[in-house]
């Protein structure tokens, strides 16, 4: 299931806040990370969680991997000194994607959910929500690592961290909002309460499946953390804001 819009007729301003991370997230990526080619940048501003656990900045040597299939070998950078602290790589590591894929999928999410809670929030309290729901998510990836005996060295960026605590709070500000999906190519409609509690479930089965020892590489920790990071903050963020009458479902 892959949202692809949902009902904005309620929306009264426009999400600033929303489409300025979306270009520094296009930015970030394009012109820094070089569309996914300078390594060396992403290996120095990526969250690595030994780094966060110690305060202290690592550096690797490089390793040289061999593909299997062609025989061609491949240089791997290692991690690369980070000119600032390490614990800023929290809030730049939100800004850093590994592909297009990623980058894209990320975006969409934003593009659809993020434009919603702003509207509720305003921009200022839109975007502390956003770095704080990152900031828990990545701090949950850190500590989930060291707790079930994860690589700490292995970098970890993207924004999906901040992402899955604007969809948590986006149902619970709009538990019944009517987003737009597509699913086995038909486009239907379905309420938030199923379409983002189908991807938290997902995150659920995909965390369980990096205890068991088969996870993908993806940061489930993260997305549960800010997920859940999300359903507590959207309270104390929306007091005092929009009266409940105005959500439109």
């Amino acid at each position: 299931m892959i949202p692809i819009g949902d009902d904005n007729r309620d929306r009264t301003i426009t999400p600033y806040v929303n489409y300025i991370l979306i270009g520094i997230n296009i930015l970030v990526f394009i012109l820094f990370q070089g569309a996914g080619s300078n390594l060396g940048f992403t290996y120095a501003f990526a969250t690595v969680p030994a780094e966060i656990i110690s305060g202290d900045d690592l550096v690797t040597a490089d390793q040289v991997i061999r593909d299997l299939v062609s025989g061609q070998q491949l240089v791997l950078p290692g991690l690369q000194p980070t000119p600032i602290s390490v614990y800023i790589t929290l809030f730049t590591a939100m800004f850093m994607h590994g592909g297009w894929a990623h980058l894209g999928g990320n975006m969409l999410y934003l593009w659809i959910f993020g434009d919603n809670v702003e509207d509720w929030l305003g921009h200022r309290r839109y975007l502390l929500f956003y770095l704080l729901a990152g900031l828990l998510a990545s701090l949950s990836h850190v500590f989930a690592s060291a707790l079930i005996g994860d690589n700490l060295q292995i970098p970890s960026l993207g924004a999906s961290g901040a992402i899955a605590g604007v969809l948590g709070g986006y149902l619970v500000l709009f538990p019944r909002r009517r987003i737009t999906v597509l699913v086995m190519r038909m486009v239907t409609q379905v309420n938030a309460i199923i379409a983002v509690g189908l991807w938290f479930v997902f995150q659920l089965v995909g965390g369980v499946g990096t205890l068991s020892g088969s996870g993908d590489g993806v940061a489930y920790a993260a997305h549960i953390g800010g997920f859940i990071a999300g359903l507590i903050l959207i309270k104390l963020f929306a007091a005092g804001r929009k009266s409940a009458a105005r959500n439109y479902w």
